[in-house]
């Protein structure tokens, strides 16, 4: 009976789950075409820069403290590890499979990018919530639960944007590096021509064409000098793709929950800028219920034929709910024998649910928010250079 009672436990916020995605895939349907393709990307617009920012925000401000940080200092680790373990099997995968160059950087983000997002939010407080919920308490098991919830989205959701959106984004390279024509015949004249700027060659209609040099200042040219040189690195390191909507709202969020003084603000009762965190808690509250919607939708094109070889599903999943579970049973069990993590049941339960999470949703956002990501980052990098011009000068 206990058995049973524990099966029923875990099976209730799962189910929630499918009864969400099977509507979303339902609304999708030729008959009612509900969830058309515009539809998905104008949904997925507002999920990407309204949503998930507003969901990240409202519960990091609620939910983290400096002090619960400070215990919750290994999850950054284990989840760092779920990426590394993944993306090395999914390279095994891809080798085993010979899996075609246009689908190697899916294959190595699915395997190691789980659904560290809207799932554990999900599952993991509506266990606390079950009459025979193993882990205590309703409201304490609750309140942990969010915080451990919370942080796993933000850490998944920076570990994501950094490294799988890096591999994804140089497999896509190579890609159309190796598609295109090289069009270096097309162009008569030598680069060394055009911007050599000590090569005076005379133009076709024989006039002699003399460059006058202005000198600049020397704070002018330490200014440019600089500006160059973190230009540079900027593009060197892709900073500006890191400047994400989500990752933007992760640093707010953190930033308001660690500062008491900031924290007083906007969370409590007497708080002078609550109403500011209500309405932003509910824009996030529509978060969870539009990417479900949009997951089913995205499986019913899915459900008609993908084109993937079966080895290549397979095998993700295998990597997913195979390998990484078993390797995060010896990580975690492993800490705790060691004495590297606290002997809480729900905050070792988080980290194993980890490992056990499907690919992440935001895989399929990639092919709609890529131009976006490059607009909204290259504008938030023009504000930090103005903003380094005029500290300079002034």
């Amino acid at each position: 009976m206990d058995m049973w009672k524990l099966f029923m436990t875990a099976l209730m916020p799962v189910l929630k789950l499918i009864i969400i995605t099977a509507l979303g895939a339902f609304l999708a349907v030729d008959r009612f075409n509900l969830l058309r393709e515009s539809a998905r990307k104008h949904l997925n617009s507002l999920v990407y820069y309204v949503f998930i920012p507003a969901l990240i925000c409202s519960i990091l401000t609620k939910s983290i403290t400096f002090r619960s940080l400070v215990m919750m200092w290994f999850m950054p680790l284990n989840i760092l590890l779920t990426f590394i373990a993944g993306s090395a099997l999914g390279w095994l995968l891809m080798k085993i499979t010979k899996a075609s160059h246009d689908l190697q950087g899916l294959v190595l983000g699915c395997c190691a990018a789980g659904n560290l997002g809207n799932l554990p939010l999900i599952v993991i407080p509506s266990v606390c919530k079950q009459s025979s919920s193993p882990f205590g308490a309703v409201d304490v098991c609750y309140q942990k639960a969010m915080a451990y919830a919370t942080l796993s989205l933000a850490v998944g959701c920076i570990y994501f944007w950094t490294i799988v959106y890096s591999i994804v984004r140089a497999y896509s390279c190579k890609v159309s590096s190796v598609s295109k024509v090289d069009d270096s015949t097309s162009y008569p004249l030598d680069l060394k021509e055009i911007t050599d700027p000590e090569n005076h060659s005379k133009p076709s209609n024989g006039l002699v064409v003399t460059v006058v040099e202005k000198k600049p200042t020397p704070d002018v040219a330490n200014h440019t000098k600089f500006m160059e040189t973190l230009k540079n690195l900027v593009l060197k390191l892709n900073l500006h793709l890191l400047l994400t909507p989500a990752i933007i709202a992760v640093i707010v969020g953190l930033m308001i929950g660690a500062i008491p003084q900031l924290r007083k603000l906007f969370v409590g009762e007497n708080a002078p800028l609550r109403v500011v965190q209500d309405s932003t808690s509910m824009l996030g509250d529509a978060c969870i219920p539009a990417v479900t919607l949009l997951v089913g939708a995205t499986l019913l094109k899915g459900l008609k034929g993908s084109g993937v070889k079966v080895s290549l599903v397979i095998g993700i999943v295998a990597v997913r709910f195979i390998a990484l579970p078993m390797l995060g049973v010896g990580i975690v069990k492993g800490a705790v024998h060691f004495g590297i993590i606290h002997h809480d049941p729900l905050y070792q339960f988080t980290l194993l649910f980890q490992y056990a999470v499907p690919p992440a949703v935001t895989m399929s956002e990639f092919s709609f928010n890529r131009t976006k990501i490059s607009i909204f980052s290259n504008t938030f990098t023009r504000i930090i250079e103005m903003y380094m011009y005029y500290s300079f000068h002034f």
